[in-house]
């Protein structure tokens, strides 16, 4: 799938062409009127599913919420031009280390209804199609019925981090194994791809933390290992564990007091070391050979051993 080439920021990703059309759909369709519709479905028909009649389309143009919508969406997104360079400096690190890789040519955004479960598709094509209502801020008010760690993430600081995610999961295929080391390090596996597709946002960005989430797995790596070592957990088949340690969530789950102190998914983070540790350890390694290789054999290659 790809030769092996330096995963952190160079001059030959950086100095690749690559030409995207942003098609602002939010702005087009916040400005349209019943008499636009038939326009709008002949040049947008992905967007517009036959099976809706054209009385909601309308009924939508004229609905209260959605022009508010459209109004905080227009507040924080006058203009896209800093997220267009920061996708297309993406796509340039997905085709500079997987050739075969042939990047959209557009990019559409919309203003919908706050499903943070969907924040950015891949339409049938091949392009993305991203909700900006997702991307307001965390204290964006149509986010106040959402969990505070939900919430979070509704910033556009962590667009390329869903952007590289969902494609990450493309690349990837999910191990069948089903023990908490598999899982932890199919997690580990996105983010390192995350490390390799977007090597110019932040670790904060690409696992969804906070400054203080991201210290506290850093200060407690070792102490955490430990906890799953002695409760041997490693190797348990115990679907509970997603939930305490890999799922969204505001805190990982110990048991223990420390728990609303800890930071989340911490077994993504744990998952991530590890392979980033045998990627050190195997400088031979390929991508395509990290993501053939069966977790069980990563972690024993990268000789996982957090520092006291």
């Amino acid at each position: 799938m790809s030769c092996q080439k330096d995963s952190k920021v160079n001059d030959e990703a950086e100095e690749m062409n690559l030409e995207l059309d942003v098609i602002r759909f939010d702005k087009i369709f916040a400005q349209a009127e019943p008499q636009d519709l038939g326009e709008l479905k002949t040049r947008f028909p992905d967007l517009f599913p036959s099976q809706i009649p054209d009385s909601l389309w309308i009924e939508k143009m004229n609905d209260t919420l959605q022009n508010e919508i459209n109004n905080e969406v227009l507040k924080v997104f006058p203009d896209f031009d800093t997220e267009q360079k920061r996708i297309e400096r993406f796509y340039k690190y997905l085709s500079y280390h997987f050739e075969f890789f042939k990047p959209p040519n557009k990019v559409i955004t919309l203003a919908e209804e706050v499903n943070y479960r969907n924040k950015i598709v891949l339409s049938e094509d091949g392009f993305p199609l991203i909700s900006l209502d997702n991307y307001l801020g965390k204290d964006h008010k149509f986010y106040q019925g959402l969990p505070q760690y939900i919430a979070f993430m509704q910033d556009k600081k962590f667009m390329i981090s869903d952007l590289a995610k969902l494609y990450a999961e493309e690349i990837l295929l999910r191990n069948e194994e089903r023990t908490f080391i598999s899982d932890m390090i199919y997690h580990g596996k996105v983010l390192y791809l995350k490390d390799i597709l977007m090597p110019f946002e932040t670790d904060t960005q690409k696992i969804y933390y906070s400054d203080e989430d991201l210290k506290w797995a850093k200060e407690n790596e070792t102490q955490v290992w430990a906890f799953f070592v002695e409760n041997k957990l490693i190797f348990s088949t115990d679907n509970r564990l997603a939930d305490r340690f890999l799922n969204l969530a505001p805190y990982s789950k110990f048991y223990l007091e420390l728990d609303s102190e800890s930071a989340p998914r911490i077994g993504q983070y744990i998952g991530w070391q590890i392979v980033r540790k045998y990627m050190e350890k195997n400088p031979e390694s390929t991508l395509d050979k990290l993501i053939e290789t069966e977790a069980e054999e990563i972690f024993k290659a990268s000789n996982y051993k957090p520092k006291s």
